[in-house]
Formats: C-alpha cells, structure tokens, sequence
C-alpha cells in the first residue's frame, strides 16, 4: 500500500506537521517508539518563541496547554550582559507589540497536548514502533520498521526524530564545542516575575529562564568543570553559581535536579533526499543559547506543512516539491545556525580585546530602537 505521507516521530515537531495537514484530505501514517500515553524522555523545559504559540494556536493546542498548572510561564523580558565587562541590552514584550516574546513551557505537558490533538482529529499513529531506516527511489520513499519484514511506503517520508532513523542520501554535518550544558532549577530571590537572563561569562553563555516559582539554568562550562560543578553540595553550588553569575539576577537560595549533556552542532546542508525531508532536530540540533534549536524545528513543521497543501497529490515527494521546500526554509535555517554559533563564537572566548566590541554591540543595540526591532522580530518569527 502506498500512503501519501509517513512521519517517523511523534514528538512536538512531528505531531505538529501531522495536525498540520489534518485537513489535507491525506492518507497519513504517523510512527513513534513510545507506547501510547507514554514518554521516552523526562521532563525538561522548552523555550517557545511567540512565533509557536502563534503555530499551537492555530493547531488548536495552545489553550489545553496553557490551561494546565504550571505548564507555561510567559518570559515578559530579556536581560542581556557580560561578565567582565560594560554593555547590556534590555529586550521588552511592549516594544515588540506582543503579550510575551516567549514562554517556557514543560516538555511532558506539551506533548500531552500534542498527543491528545492527535488523537481528537483521528490521526493514525503507530505507537510502540522503532523507525530503522528511511530511502527513497524517484517512485517512492520506504521506511523500515524495526522487526517488521515489509517497509511502509509513501509519496514522501518526513523523519522528525533527532535520535531516530538514518536517512540515506543526506550529508550530516557535526561540531563539537568541546562544552557541556548544564542544567537545573534554581531559585532566585529579588528575580523580577517573567525576566529571563542571557550572560556571557569566562566559560560561556550563562541562562536564567523564568518558570514558575523557580528559573531554569543553563550554565556552559568545558566537561571537567561541569561534572566538579555536579559533585559540589547544594550550598557550594550556589555559592559558585553566585560568584560565576553576579548579584544581576537577584540572590541564588536553593537549587535542585542538575544534570549535564554534552553541547554540539549538527546540521544537514540540504534537508531533502529523494522523497524524503528532516525536520526539526533531524534536520539541525543548535547550541541552546538563545533558545532557537526548538522554534526553528517547529517553522520546519509549519513550512513543510505549508508546501505539502498546496502541492497535488501525485506530486507528492517529487523534486519539484522538495526543492520548493528547501528553497523555503533555506534562509531561516542558515540563519538560526549561524545566529548560534555566532554568539558562543563572539561571546564565549574570555579576551579582553573582546570584551570592549562587544560591549559597544550590547550597548547599540539596547540604544537603537530599529535595531533592537529587528533583532527581536528575529527571534520571535525568524528571518524570512
């Protein structure tokens, strides 16, 4: 049997390209590892741009988000800085014209939502099913299901799943930064309710993101730094986060659940091979700072969704689609990545030489009503 469409995962990028093309009158078959109401990861935070509220909105998923306890927490504000040295910017939801220039919101309770749309507009899913490997030939995709003899068949295979299947005929390109994220809840006496942190410091990029009563850290350091800063007790680890981070933030009073992860770049050039398309962190896993490697996965939802309406059936997967797709998202994609690793490149080396154009930049830009536009609508909607 030949579907139009298979999506290998089922995660928040795949499952929004699937209530995408709900009303496409297509023949859609969505695979996912998980079983059923199940999830393969713990819960984390997701920093959504307004942009994806905007495409949650009209997926009819927002609402049910939000309306869960403790789910979405609005960032009003972005504080910019560096450590040793002058130059801040100061980034507001008023001068953007928008309720919030983003949200933090919990993993778990996201993809309850996306589950619970899948399963109210009868999206056929596949749970408790591993993607092995996806191909294609000018006729159609195949996608190979681990355990199972025969292959699904498409017009055309989208692979959402970072983690999951090899793609043939797509080149896979990898940096390594040498650094480690870490990760945790802290609490933060004097924090204003709704301002975020951005401060570039000795190691790296140091984010504070409010969520709820507490804010979400995210501390770069080099991997021996961050596993001596996992084995320290609480007390001298907010002793040495208060020293690292500065008194900007307010006073650092308790800390909970840290973890590490290694932090890499890794991008497909061109995201189309032969009836098939990447998306999301299959497509390009970004360095976390300024929270763009997850709106960027789910512009290439909405985008591909997009083309995949306005193409005919029979043409489904063909070149002329695919190459309508990546001429599409060529821009933004080119320019979330760059955007990243620009700012761990310029801001993550400790040079005094440095310290003084980046400081005049910060100060530009927080002094440039225009500019400060434009960096803002940058990383709300992406560049277009």
């Amino acid at each position: 049997m030949l579907h139009d469409l298979v999506i290998a995962g089922a995660g928040p990028v795949g499952a929004t390209l699937a209530l995408a093309v709900a009303d496409a009158d297509l023949d859609v078959v969505v695979v996912d590892a998980r079983r059923e109401g199940e999830t393969l990861r713990g819960d984390r935070s997701l920093a959504l741009s307004h942009g994806a509220r905007l495409v949650l909105e009209r997926l009819g998923v927002w609402t049910p988000l939000a309306a869960q306890a403790g789910a979405v927490t609005p960032i009003v504000d972005i504080d910019i800085s560096q450590a040793r040295g002058f130059g801040s910017a100061r980034l507001t939801a008023a001068d953007a014209g928008v309720p919030a220039l983003g949200y933090v919101v919990r993993y778990l309770a996201l993809q309850r939502s996306l589950d619970a749309a899948l399963a109210r507009r009868g999206i056929r899913v596949r749970w408790n099913t591993r993607v092995g490997a996806v191909g294609g030939t000018p006729a159609y995709a195949a996608v190979d299901l681990d355990g199972e003899a025969d292959p699904l068949l498409a017009r055309l295979a989208v692979v959402a799943d970072g983690a999951g299947a090899v793609v043939a005929g797509l080149e896979r390109r990898r940096h390594d930064y040498g650094e480690s994220a870490l990760v945790a809840s802290v609490w933060v006496d004097g924090a204003p309710p709704g301002l975020a942190f951005e401060r570039f410091t000795a190691d790296g990029p140091v984010a504070l993101l409010p969520e709820g009563d507490h804010h979400g850290l995210v501390w770069t350091a080099k991997p021996g730094r961050a596993a001596e800063l996992l084995a320290l007790d609480d007390a001298a680890f907010l002793a040495r986060l208060a020293g690292h981070f500065g008194p900007r933030a307010g006073r650092f009073v308790r800390v909970a659940d840290r973890r590490s992860f290694p932090l890499v770049l890794e991008f497909v050039p061109r995201p189309a091979a032969s009836r098939t398309v990447v998306i999301g962190n299959a497509a390009q896993t970004l360095h976390p700072v300024a929270g763009q490697g997850f709106n960027v996965g789910l512009r290439d939802a909405y985008e591909l969704s997009r083309v995949i309406v306005a193409t005919p059936q029979d043409a489904l997967g063909g070149r002329a689609m695919l190459d309508r797709y990546a001429t599409r998202r060529r821009t933004d994609r080119a320019a979330g990545i760059a955007f990243t690793h620009g700012l761990v490149t310029l801001f993550g080396a400790d040079h005094a030489l440095l310290r003084w154009p980046r400081g005049v930049g910060l100060s530009l830009l927080d002094a440039l009503p225009p500019a400060k536009r434009a960096f803002t609508r940058t990383m709300l909607f992406g560049l277009r």
